[in-house]
């Protein structure tokens, strides 16, 4: 048990020294936009986060690599911590400027509504946590009114969040083995572009760097300022959905800007594997893969839906108006990109109906393909659940003595293989239901009726999908208990559900909570 803990001590640390080297970087965005009074603030936050960080790892330095349950906790845990910690920024730079110490060189600005609701830390570690899960849900009421430091901080939680920040230091760390492995396999990934999960998870840097520069100069040439597109491409790849203007990619009104950002959104939740199919000329494979397939025909089927809904109701005056919302709303919920072009709800003025709504919830839900930047359940679950739910009932009326197989994709799967995919399938799913009907009954609880029933589910399910799109509940004046249940569906949707559990488990059991 002892050997557990120094194990995820030692872990944990490191991840935290990855993080304490953002914060560094940041302080470089800082000085070259003249936001000088945040530059103590991030140095400030990557000394406590570095430290602590090294404590840990001089502490337990020669632990053992992880087992499966040690990865477990430890991603569990890390990205807990991470969210924390991270909104040190957040409160010290809304401290500053709020007490302004520093000569007029510093370039301190006013303080405004936006900036002050971050000297309270639960709104911080919203932010925080809403970044690196990549979500995009936010504390900010207007983006414009935030520090460039503190919107491109917000930019690069979600962007290394998209990947993953034990991703990010498998990849520092570079060592080969077996702890490297079950780290990189706790973040809810099992693909492997190589043998070598180091150079998988180089690999996989690569592709993602690549496509972040590759859509900055995509939303360049559509005619996005420079900060706009370098931050938006930031958040788009990640699918995470933070934007520097409160009326998100809505806030440009040019139609080429929006149909720019939907290609990198599906960029986004295409899974690595099949990234690097496409960069090797492998076309014929990435077709064949049913993931990949999947996601292009769950995004075309949705945005007909949608588009059929939303002109049904007359929302939108013209149908390419209709068409486009309609696309760019349901690849934004589906990706999990959270971006938006239209306003969904007003909180309790109900604006889209509730089959719209509960439409793209059902988007949130599945999410795209597993080995991506997004959240949701992922489709293969989808798919093992669907197909492995036609297999089980085909078997009632087949003798006992056949041999069955269920195709999946390339995949040809024996009785054993389909039951432990289809258990596994069916209790992330079941475990997924409970965390959001709990998160739904508690923002009941706490909101005044006034707020209809669609749109609370419709905010539980983009926290917990990692999506970002609310229906305008969520926001700075949410009451304490609501923003903590969405930091906790958030975090348990990010790490899809498992790992939480398991380091429950674990504390309820150090605790003696089993009797």
């Amino acid at each position: 048990m002892k050997q557990r803990y120094r194990t995820i001590g030692r872990d944990l640390g490191r991840i935290l020294q990855v993080v304490s080297l953002m914060m560094l970087i940041s302080i470089l965005v800082a000085s070259i936009y003249r936001e000088f009074y945040a530059i103590p603030a991030f140095a400030a936050s990557a000394a406590i986060v570095g430290g602590l960080g090294t404590a840990l790892v001089r502490q337990w330095e020669t632990a053992p690599d992880a087992g499966k349950l040690e990865a477990m906790i430890t991603a569990a845990s890390a990205w807990g911590a991470v969210g924390i910690l991270g909104a040190l920024p957040f409160l010290f730079i809304a401290w500053t400027i709020a007490v302004d110490p520093y000569p007029a060189w510093a370039n301190t600005p006013p303080t405004n509504e936006t900036v002050a609701v971050f000297r309270r830390p639960v709104n911080g570690i919203f932010e925080s946590i809403s970044g690196f899960t990549s979500t995009g849900l936010t504390m900010a009421a207007i983006e414009e009114q935030l520090p460039r430091s503190l919107q491109w901080w917000r930019s690069f939680t979600e962007w290394i969040g998209g990947v993953g920040v034990i991703v990010l230091t498998v990849a520092i760390l570079a060592r080969p083995g077996s702890g490297s492995l079950t780290l990189y396999e706790s973040e809810a990934r099992s693909e492997k572009i190589h043998p070598s999960i180091v150079s998988t998870v180089t690999e996989i840097w690569k592709i993602y760097v690549g496509i972040t520069l590759a859509a900055i100069v995509l939303f360049l040439a559509a005619g996005m300022p420079l900060w706009g597109a370098i931050n938006h491409a930031m958040t788009a790849i990640a699918t995470g959905g933070f934007s520097i203007h409160a009326n998100s990619i809505g806030h440009y009104g040019e139609p080429l800007i929006e149909y720019a950002v939907v290609p990198v959104m599906i960029a986004g939740s295409i899974a690595f594997p099949a990234h690097y199919m496409i960069l090797k000329g492998d076309l014929r494979n990435v077709y064949r893969d049913i993931q990949t397939r999947w996601v292009f025909i769950w995004f075309t089927v949705g945005t007909v839906v949608l588009t059929a809904l939303l002109w049904a109701n007359g929302q939108y005056e013209t149908f390419e108006e209709t068409f486009r919302i309609g696309l760019f709303q349901f690849v934004s919920a589906t990706s999990n990109a959270g971006f938006g072009t239209t306003t969904i709800g007003n909180g309790t003025e109900q604006v889209w109906t509730a089959g719209a709504t509960f439409l793209l919830c059902l988007g949130m839900l599945t999410g795209a393909a597993a080995g991506s930047t997004v959240g949701g359940l992922k489709l293969i679950r989808v798919l093992v659940l669907l197909k492995g739910t036609v297999w089980q009932i085909r078997g009632v009326f087949t003798a006992d003595s056949a041999v069955r197989y269920l195709q999946l994709g390339n995949r040809k799967l024996d009785q054993e293989q389909v039951e432990r995919e289809y258990t596994e399938a069916a209790v992330v799913l079941v475990l997924w239901i409970l965390c959001l009907m709990v998160g739904v009954a508690l923002m009941l609880f706490v909101l005044t009726p006034d707020y209809p029933a669609e749109y609370v589910i419709f905010d539980v399910m983009s926290a917990q999908s990692t999506v970002g799109l609310d229906s305008g509940i969520t926001g700075p004046t949410l009451p304490d208990i609501a923003k903590v249940t969405l930091i906790f569906n958030m975090w348990v949707g990010r790490l899809e559900i498992i790992p939480v559990a398991v380091l429950l488990g674990t504390v309820f059991q150090k605790l003696d909570l089993y009797r």
